[in-house]
């Protein structure tokens, strides 16, 4: 049986985060769609300061490193974030710049977000779907927004559903989808030099 790699992650803030909360409930949803799955999550907070790092120089440190190839490997992704002014993080927008081109070509993508109020909702669909289109990912077609009154709230189509359906939504895209192989390094300098082996390398 082969074992699938999913993958989460969560660009909350705080700790504890609704952001991370969502990201797990997301990816249980999908584990327990799969026969087999390997799950990790990771939260940005943690290498944000890498993210910047690497905007600058190009060079991932090996914390983000382990996160880039995590992404790089994963079958599947849930990527959760807060929205800020309307739209997603300065910081996951930043990771997703970092990521490299054509990495989430072709992968089955879960869109999460977290706000305040519902009125952020629709960010999903002009701003987050948008982009991981142009990143050539696959997207389920369900993405799922939690306001604060959503954890609490009954009724229909509550988000205990929501995160059901899009779980299931991101397990069938997994599972009709070939393994992902361990991706080569790229030709040329390896993802581990530093920009001091780089300097010492061009000098």
């Amino acid at each position: 049986m082969t074992t699938r790699s999913i993958v989460a992650i969560s660009a909350g803030l705080g700790q504890p985060s609704s952001t991370r909360l969502l990201a797990d409930r997301l990816t249980a949803a999908v584990a327990g769609r799969l026969d087999d799955a390997a799950v990790g999550t990771f939260e940005l907070r943690a290498v944000a300061h890498d993210i910047t790092d690497h905007l600058l120089t190009g060079f991932p440190s090996p914390a983000l490193k382990e996160v880039l190839d995590a992404v790089a490997g994963a079958d599947g992704l849930v990527a959760v974030t807060p929205i800020f002014n309307a739209s997603y993080s300065g910081l996951f927008k930043s990771f997703f710049d970092v990521l490299g081109d054509d990495v989430l070509r072709d992968k089955p993508v879960l869109l999460g977000a977290t706000g305040g109020t519902a009125r952020h909702s629709l960010t999903l669909e002009h701003a987050l779907r948008p982009m991981f289109a142009y990143l050539r990912a696959v997207v389920a077609p369900t993405a799922v927004f939690a306001a604060t009154d959503d954890w609490a709230a009954g009724g229909r189509d509550t988000l205990h559903e929501r995160v059901g359906r899009a779980g299931a939504e991101l397990a069938a895209l997994v599972a009709a989808r070939a393994p992902v192989a361990e991706a080569p390094e790229p030709p040329g300098l390896p993802l581990t030099t530093s920009f001091d082996d780089f300097l010492r390398r061009t000098s």
